[in-house]
C-alpha cells in the first residue's frame, strides 16, 4: 500500500509540474460555469431543479476529465521507456495500477471541490438542503471513479495516448447510451441495458439527492471491474 501512495504521489506532482493537471481542471471548471450561469440565470427553475441541472452538467465534464487525466497514465509510460523499469521494480502490478488511479482520482476530486461555490450561490437567493448538495457530489465522484478505471485500462492495453482516450470514449460512450438502446428494447431485456447504464437511471438518482445503494454498488463494482482489468493486463505483459 505504502508502495502504491508513493507512485500516486509521483503521479501528482508529473499533473502539477506540466499543464496537463490545471489545464484539464481550468477547463472543466469554465465549462461548468457557463453551464451554471446559462440554467441558473437565464432559465426559470427552482432551486431543486438548478442543483439538478448543475450536477448534470458536471457529470459530462467529469466524465471527459477523467478520460483526459488517465489516458497518460500506462501509455506514457511505454511511450518514454519507463515501463520496463517500473515493472521490474520490486511494486506489484496492483500497487502501480492503485497509486496511478489514486493520484488520476485526486485531481477529479480537486476539480469537483472547487465547483462547491456554485451550489453555494443557490442559496443566496434560493433554498437547498445540505443533504441534496452532498449525495449529488457523491454521484459526481463515483462517476469519475469509475471512469478513471475505465480510462486507465483503456490506457493499460494501448501504446499511445491518443489510442488509449479514443479507447477510453469508445468503452464510456457506449455504456451512457445503453438507457437509449434500453427504450427501444422489449422487456426485460430493456430493464437490464437501462441498469447496466453508467448515467442515465443510476446517476439521476444522486441528482435528485436521493441517496440509492444499488446505484452506489453499480459504480464501486464499474470501478472494481475496470481496474482488475488493468490489473491483469499489466500482468500479461510482465509475463510476455
Amino acid at each position: 500500500m505504502s508502495r502504491a501512495l508513493l507512485l500516486a504521489r509521483r503521479e501528482m506532482y508529473a499533473y502539477l509540474r506540466s499543464p496537463i493537471g490545471s489545464g484539464i481542471i481550468a477547463g472543466a471548471l469554465l465549462i461548468d460555469g457557463l453551464y451554471f450561469y446559462w440554467y441558473g440565470m437565464t432559465e426559470k427553475l427552482v432551486s431543486a431543479e438548478v442543483l439538478q441541472q448543475f450536477f448534470y452538467g458536471a457529470s459530462g465534464t467529469t466524465m471527459a476529465a477523467a478520460l483526459l487525466l488517465a489516458m497518460r497514465l500506462v501509455a506514457e509510460e511505454r511511450q518514454t521507456g519507463t515501463m520496463t523499469l517500473l515493472t521490474t521494480s520490486p511494486i506489484r502490478d496492483r500497487d502501480i495500477v492503485l497509486g496511478k488511479f489514486t493520484s488520476a482520482f485526486a485531481v477529479i476530486f480537486l476539480m469537483t471541490a472547487l465547483t462547491i461555490y456554485m451550489p453555494l450561490l443557490i442559496l443566496v437567493n434560493g433554498k437547498v438542503s445540505a443533504g441534496h448538495i452532498a449525495v449529488g457530489y457523491l454521484g459526481v465522484l463515483l462517476l469519475g471513479a469509475a471512469s478513471v478505471a475505465i480510462g486507465l485500462f483503456a490506457s493499460s492495453v494501448s501504446r499511445s495516448q491518443i489510442v488509449a482516450a479514443l479507447l477510453g470514449a469508445g468503452i464510456l460512450v457506449p455504456l451512457v447510451l445503453l438507457w437509449v438502446v434500453a427504450r427501444a428494447a422489449d422487456p426485460p431485456l430493456n430493464r437490464f441495458l437501462s441498469a447496466l447504464a453508467i448515467h442515465h437511471e443510476n446517476y439521476r438518482s444522486f441528482m435528485q439527492g436521493v441517496l440509492k445503494l444499488d446505484a452506489v454498488v453499480y459504480y464501486v463494482m464499474i470501478t472494481y471491474f475496470f481496474l482488475l482489468a488493468a490489473v491483469k493486463v499489466l500482468e500479461a505483459r510482465r509475463w510476455r
